[in-house]
């Protein structure tokens, strides 16, 4: 049986993970369970950005990935970025087992606004679902009714649902049944 392990790294927010659990779960149709493994983003750390590169942490994730993993998603609450942007909610491997996002810059309080869980829990369910979309080979899609929708804006994130459109789901699903054993 193979698996999609969820992996806190530097997170505070434990009382999300269930639920971003049982959403994945339900998503992607297979088990989904969290584990903690010792990983210190410290490694990732770009002084001069006051950022964590977010490829450094997926290297990190594949490398210590349990043998039965089928997909393995970092969580984490430090302030990713990619070297050619600002700064990303999250990255992944697209058609690898790897992928992490951030809730730095989900919270509400990164844009002077009450803390609102209900809403990051929301925010984190559609960004872990969309770059686990990607390690299963699904691209940025142009329907805005999809989770798979680019968000370059907390905003878009909000705009958009937690599920796959018609498409993206028929092509998930292809990927699927033609995928190695």
């Amino acid at each position: 049986m193979s698996l999609i392990y969820v992996i806190p790294i530097n997170f505070s927010q434990n009382s999300l993970l269930n639920p971003l659990r049982e959403r994945i779960s339900i998503t992607f149709h297979e088990e989904t369970r969290v584990v903690f493994l010792p990983i210190d983003p410290a490694f990732a750390y770009d002084r001069g950005r006051n950022q964590y590169n977010s490829s450094l942490l997926l290297a990190q994730l594949v490398e210590m990935k349990p043998k039965d993993t089928h997909r393995i998603l970092g969580v984490t609450d430090l302030d990713l970025f990619i070297p050619i942007l600002t700064f990303v909610f999250g990255e992944a491997q697209l058609g690898g087992p790897a992928a992490v996002v951030s809730i730095y810059r989900l919270k509400n309080q990164f844009y002077g606004l009450p803390r609102d869980n209900t809403l990051l829990l929301k925010r984190l369910e559609k960004e872990a679902i969309h770059e686990l979309g990607h390690t299963f080979g699904l691209v940025h899609c142009r329907n805005d009714l999809c989770v798979m929708k680019t968000s370059t804006y907390v905003e878009n994130i909000d705009l958009k649902p937690v599920r796959l459109c018609q498409a993206c789901l028929r092509t998930y699903s292809e990927k699927l049944v033609t995928r190695p054993a």
